[in-house]
């Protein structure tokens, strides 16, 4: 089970993008797609139906889950994510500080 959901402010860890900070776009297996970092170059082809020219687009490429950790603005560092039971309702905090995360949709 993934600790990093879509929306979380994360650091990649490790790679070749180390030390920069994205929001996640999406999660799919054990890959993760950050806003901004990872770009590659894709090559489409022109379709009439459906109206799209062809050319060259910069997208985000997935990271491996393991190369990115949670972001805690409030100690500046990477983190890591634990679950509490919080009146009735089961919550992710940070490790460190004990504190809610909050993620941004």
């Amino acid at each position: 089970m993934a600790k990093i959901k879509r929306g979380d402010q994360i650091i990649v860890i490790a790679g070749k993008e180390n030390g920069k900070q994205g929001v996640v776009l999406s999660v799919t297996g054990d890959r993760v797609k950050v806003e901004g970092l990872n770009m590659v170059k894709k090559h489409t082809k022109a379709n009439q139906a459906t109206g799209t020219t062809g050319g060259i687009i910069a997208q985000e490429a997935a990271l491996h889950i393991s190369n990115v950790a949670i972001f805690n603005a409030t100690t500046q560092k990477a983190d890591r994510i634990g679950y509490q039971d919080i009146a009735g309702v089961k919550t992710r905090v940070y490790k460190s500080n004990g504190e809610s995360v909050a993620t941004t949709k």
